[in-house]
C-alpha cells in the first residue's frame, strides 16, 4: 500500500513510522522546515517538505498512485481542503482525516471524505457506561465479618 500522510506532529510521525514498519511505502508531507529535518533524521528520505493541501505540491507526492491518504494535521481547515484536493483531483481510494474539532465529523463525511476521526469523540464514547459491565462491583459495600 501507498500512503501520503499530511503533518508530521505527533500522529504524524507515529503513524507514518509504524506504516512503514509493517512494510508499506510512505510519504509524510510537513511544511514546517526544522520539523521536517528532525522526521528525516528519524525516518529517512520519506519526508517531503510543502504543504499538503495546495494541489501543485500535492502533485509531486505522487498523489495519483495512493492507495489512501491522511491528513493528520492541527488544522481541520488544512485536512479537508487537503482530503478534497486528493479525493476529488487525484480520486484517491480511501481518504481519512483526523478531525480537531469533533463538531467537524459530520462537515467531513457531508464533503466526501471517508474517515473522520475524533480522538475527543473516541473518549468520550470510551467513559460512556458500557451496558454489558457489571454494575454490581461498583459502591458497593465489602461483606464478611471484619
Amino acid at each position: 500500500m501507498y500512503a501520503i500522510v499530511i503533518g508530521g506532529g505527533r500522529v504524524g510521525y507515529y503513524l507514518s513510522r509504524d506504516l512503514l514498519e509493517r512494510g508499506d511505502e510512505v510519504t509524510l508531507v510537513e511544511k514546517d522546515s526544522a520539523r521536517a529535518e528532525w522526521l528525516e533524521s528519524q525516518l529517512g528520505s520519506i519526508v517531503m517538505r510543502g504543504d499538503g493541501d495546495e494541489m501543485a505540491f500535492l502533485s509531486e507526492t505522487g498523489v495519483e498512485r495512493a492507495d489512501a491518504v491522511v491528513a493528520a494535521t492541527g488544522d481541520d481547515e488544512d485536512n479537508l481542503v487537503a482530503l478534497q484536493l486528493a479525493k476529488q483531483r487525484f480520486n484517491v481510494p480511501l481518504t481519512i482525516a483526523r478531525v480537531n474539532n469533533p463538531a467537524n465529523v459530520e462537515i467531513f463525511k457531508k464533503l466526501g471524505v471517508d474517515m473522520a476521526i475524533s480522538a475527543t469523540e473516541i473518549l468520550l464514547s470510551a467513559l460512556e457506561p458500557q451496558e454489558s459491565a457489571p454494575t454490581a462491583a461498583r459502591g458497593s459495600e465489602p461483606t464478611g465479618t471484619q
